[in-house]
Parts: structure tokens; sequence; C-alpha cells
């Protein structure tokens, strides 16, 4: 995630914070700037509103909102609610419509994980304007979430289905979760990442399907009509086939049906504009060791002049090599433990133009 400024004192901010830790003012993310700001009490009012702090003193009236009703009764979001807004909830949080029983010992724990990692899902997809971070008063958004936990003899399935996107809360669990990537021959296995791939599926729905681009997606992936389970089942017997999948696949799990190829690449690309705008928030600047090539400063891929699918690629093979690197240097696995091939590349300027394409 990007790093922010306080509005206050100009001090770094991270995106999870309620606090400057430099000036001691109170923070919330406003869904509508989409940046986290300092926020202070309206004066003279007893009904819990909040406006945005400055330097200088606003002028006039300023906008009012709520915090969030999870901030308030669980300290579980840092997001705000626009005071007209008869919704307790913010945009991210009303996305959920089931949560885990929170009076279990560790459920708390493992759904406040989770909604960590669905605010930063938000913001990504508000950013590509997949979501509005102001949608009509009261009204949702996007995907609907479901974050359950296994029960005797009814154990919770990760997926999605019909805009429902269902959780599994055991993976807000460092131990259960390596456990599961290390038993599935994972490479990679994160939180944010299975939410940014079942994201995948439900903007298959929205962009590919609904905008009729089977036909390309079908060029592109693969037949979907391929029966589903039995995809699944194959590829859990047998592993990613064929065995040099790499050349077209962006992970073993993509080759288990067109669906699942889209749904990693989706993340994929996720996971790509996210790292590059947290790159470029640091004004990082990279030369590839060996390389001839001068300095290259890594562009905010939100912003309209840096869009090109093509300049994203040739920022994003240095900044996973630097990211790597450094990785090693601490003694860790890769951070990103992957290599794409033209193929995949080529999937991955897919869901950019599914993206940045006007609807026909």
């Amino acid at each position: 995630m990007r790093t922010f400024r306080c509005d206050n004192c100009g001090h770094p901010l991270f995106f999870e914070n309620v606090q400057c830790l430099q000036c001691g003012s109170a923070l919330a993310f406003l869904p509508e700037r989409l940046a986290l700001c300092a926020v202070e009490p309206v004066p003279g009012n007893d009904a819990g509103l909040w406006r945005r702090r400055t330097r200088d003193p606003p002028r006039g009236e300023s906008r009012q909102y709520r915090l969030c009703h999870n901030h308030v009764e669980y300290q579980a979001c840092n997001f705000t609610v626009p005071a007209t807004d008869p919704n307790v909830l913010c945009v991210s949080c009303r996305q959920t419509r089931v949560l885990p029983d929170l009076s279990v010992a560790d459920n708390r724990e493992r759904w406040y994980r989770v909604e960590v990692a669905k605010r930063r899902l938000f913001y990504t997809l508000a950013k590509l304007a997949l979501v509005s971070p102001e949608p009509a008063a009261g009204a949702n958004d996007g995907p609907v979430f479901e974050f359950l936990a296994d029960l005797p003899g009814q154990p919770v399935l990760t997926g999605h289905c019909e805009g429902v996107i269902t959780l599994n809360i055991a993976e807000a669990d460092d131990a259960e979760r390596v456990r599961r990537r290390i038993s599935l021959h994972e490479p990679y296995r994160t939180l944010l990442g299975h939410l940014r791939h079942e994201s995948g599926h439900y903007y298959w729905d929205r962009l590919v399907h609904d905008r009729g681009r089977i036909d390309a997606f079908r060029d592109m992936f693969g037949d979907e009509r391929t029966d589903y389970s039995r995809a699944l089942q194959a590829y859990y017997a047998a592993g990613a086939a064929p065995a040099n999948w790499q050349a077209r696949h962006v992970s073993g799990y993509a080759t288990a049906h067109p669906w699942e190829d889209w749904a990693e690449t989706w993340a994929h690309y996720l996971h790509m504009v996210d790292l590059l705008e947290t790159a470029s928030s640091f004004n990082t600047r990279m030369t590839v060791p060996g390389s001839e090539d001068g300095v290259n400063e890594v562009a905010n891929p939100f912003d309209s002049g840096a869009r090109d699918f093509d300049r994203l690629v040739e920022q994003w093979i240095p900044l996973t090599l630097l990211l790597n690197s450094l990785n090693r240097s601490l003694g860790q696995d890769d951070a990103y433990p992957f290599a794409l091939s033209a193929a995949a590349l080529d999937k991955l300027r897919f869901a950019h133009d599914v993206i940045y394409t006007p609807e026909q």
C-alpha cells in the first residue's frame, strides 16, 4: 500500500494507522478521497461527527463524517462514513454480509486481519474505478463477502458464487495458512491474494460475460464451458498440467480451468499495480546491475499517463528483481516467486485492457 502524509504535520502515515505518531492527530481513511487523513471532532456537537483536520482552519462549512461502526464497536476499521449516509458501516465493511462468531476465542483477531486485507482490495478496486468510493447513500457496491469458520462436519470452502465471496477465516492464522500452502505445493498464499483471486471470478461475470467478451476470452484462456468440478478434481489429483505450464500460465493453479486461469491472472494484475504504486509513493528509482539502461523511476500505475501496459511491465521486472534481492539479503524466500512468460503477459494485458476499455 502507498504511504500517506499527515495533513497536520506532514509525517508519513501507513494505511492502517489511526493516530499520527508525530503530532498525535486522530487519523481516518476518507473513501471519497481514497486517502488517510488527519481528522478532528466537529466543535460544538455531541453526535460523534468528525471533519478533516488541516494546518489552516477550514473556512465555512467542511464535510462531516462518522467513524465506521466497526471502529466504534470493535476498533476493527479506520474508514469513515459520510454524516448524511444512513448506513453505520463504511463502504468496505458494508460489503461483509456474514461474520464469524466473534464470541469464539481468536475469531475477532482473525476477522480483523481479513477486513484489513479486504480494505486493501477495496482501495485498489476503487483506484481502478471498479467500485465506487461513494455509492448511493445506504447502497452497496462490488462483491459481497462472507467470512466463516469451520464447524464440526461443516468445513468452509473459500470461493465465489453469484457475487458472493466466501473466505475461511482459518486463512488468517499464519501457521494454518503456511501448512495449506506447503500441502498444496503453492509458492504464494496470502489473505490479500485470496481476496484478489476471488474478486477475479466476480469481475469475470461483470467485465467479460456481461460485456460480451466471451469469444475474446476463449481465444486467450480456453473454453470455460469445460466441466469445472471435474477439472478441479483432476488438478488436485495430479497437479498442474502440462509439465511446462509455466510457458502459458502465471501459476500452477491457473492450469486447472479457464476460470481459474483468469482469476489467477486477475490477482496477478492487482499484485502488479499495487506494488508499483507502493514503489512510486517511495519515489523509487532503479538501475538493473549490468544494464546499460539509465535510471528508471517507477510511475504511479493509476495515473492516466502511466497506464500503458508495456510501461507497467518495463518497470515491473526490475522492481521484482529488487524486491527478491532485498528479501534474500534478509535470509527470506523470494517475495515474488514467479517468472512471467510471454503468453502469461498476454493474459495480463487482456485483464488490463478489460479494465480500461470502455463498455461497448
